[in-house]
């Protein structure tokens, strides 16, 4: 045996079928389990399997770096190719030193947390990358024709969320140890996936609600006592600023319903949004407490709140968070509003 490792070329793993056929033998032998040439077996070939991971480390790391270098952030299983390749590479190397049945406790201890670190490592760099991506990708520009509402979230930006969302299931499996400390490795790292799906979540709603910053802006202009007021006043308002709005809605919940995932995720953004646009309207609102609205204002504000609701509704979002006390507000004020307007 000695002879033949000998005669094996540098990094490579051809006698590894070789160990597992002595070993599995060797172990099951009550006689010959520990005994001389079964620590001879040991000696020889940790050496090999310690190189083995190091080189496996170093491989799934430079795969990592290069892959997210050309990443086009399609849909590849519950990811994308590179998180894909990287969690079946983790996958399969922990797999194949379990297959080993490494006779002496302490050494397999050893590698079973070398493995599981190194799973932690590495899934928290390929989190750090998808981040990075995704800040670049939500601070892209609006395409603004009118007020942004042709604005649409980017697919690649769903695929980047369930990269996150599928490291975080799989964490369990690849970090967590089966014997002692259970969570000495996935406890990090999960509470460091956990942060960057809140910090996903929060770009996503700041991102879809500038669209509704930037159309409250426009409304602005048909204030009380402002020229665009006085000439508007002449003409029948139309919503066409609101309806744009409420495409705009439906179409990204749609693309959010469809492309993520996750159901809690998905419901976690659903409701943020829904109760950041009330504030914001409510907030709109107050600012206006002394004047009154003009007709088109109204008009759209009054089709955007009501379609929101029901739209958000649909989506799962609970009756206790819909009907709050601020979504209460904005309604008994529009409806003294468009009694104001009916009296003119």
């Amino acid at each position: 045996m000695d002879h033949v490792l000998e005669q094996q070329a540098p990094d490579s793993w051809d006698s590894f079928p070789l160990f597992q056929l002595l070993n599995d033998y060797l172990r099951n032998h009550p006689s010959l389990n520990d005994g001389r040439f079964h620590k001879h077996l040991q000696l020889a070939f940790a050496p090999l399997v310690v190189r083995y991971v190091d080189l496996m480390e170093s491989s799934i790391g430079q795969s990592i770096h290069k892959g997210f270098e050309k990443e086009n952030w399609k849909n590849r299983g519950q990811g994308c190719a590179t998180s894909e390749d990287m969690l079946w590479k983790l996958d399969a190397l922990q797999s194949f030193i379990k297959d080993l049945h490494w006779p002496d406790d302490d050494f397999a201890e050893h590698l079973e947390n070398r493995l599981k670190q190194m799973a932690a490592d590495m899934i928290e760099a390929c989190s750090a990358r998808v981040m990075k991506h995704f800040d670049s990708w939500t601070k892209k520009g609006i395409i603004l024709l009118t007020t942004g509402t042709d604005y649409v979230f980017p697919h690649e930006c769903c695929v980047m969320v369930n990269v996150v969302i599928d490291c975080k299931i799989q964490a369990l499996k690849l970090c967590g140890l089966n014997s002692g400390d259970l969570n000495r490795y996935h406890a990090k790292i999960d509470d460091v996936l956990e942060k960057s799906l809140i910090e996903m979540n929060k770009q996503l709603v700041a991102k879809l609600l500038s669209v509704l910053d930037g159309l409250l802006k426009k409304l602005s202009r048909y204030d009380e006592g402002t020229f665009i007021s006085s000439i508007l006043s002449l003409t029948k308002p139309v919503n066409e600023l609101g309806q744009s709005y409420v495409t705009f809605i439906g179409s990204n919940l749609e693309v959010l319903r469809q492309k993520i995932n996750d159901e809690l995720f998905i419901l976690g953004a659903f409701e943020q949004w829904y109760n950041e646009q009330i504030n914001m309207v409510y907030s709109w609102l107050s600012e206006r407490l002394e004047i009154s609205l003009h007709a088109y204002q109204l008009a759209c504000l009054t089709l955007i709140v009501k379609k929101i609701r029901n739209n958000f509704e649909l989506q799962g979002v609970s009756d206790k968070i819909l009907e709050s006390k601020t979504y209460s507000a904005i309604i008994s004020r529009l409806n003294v509003e468009e009694a104001n307007q009916a009296l003119k």
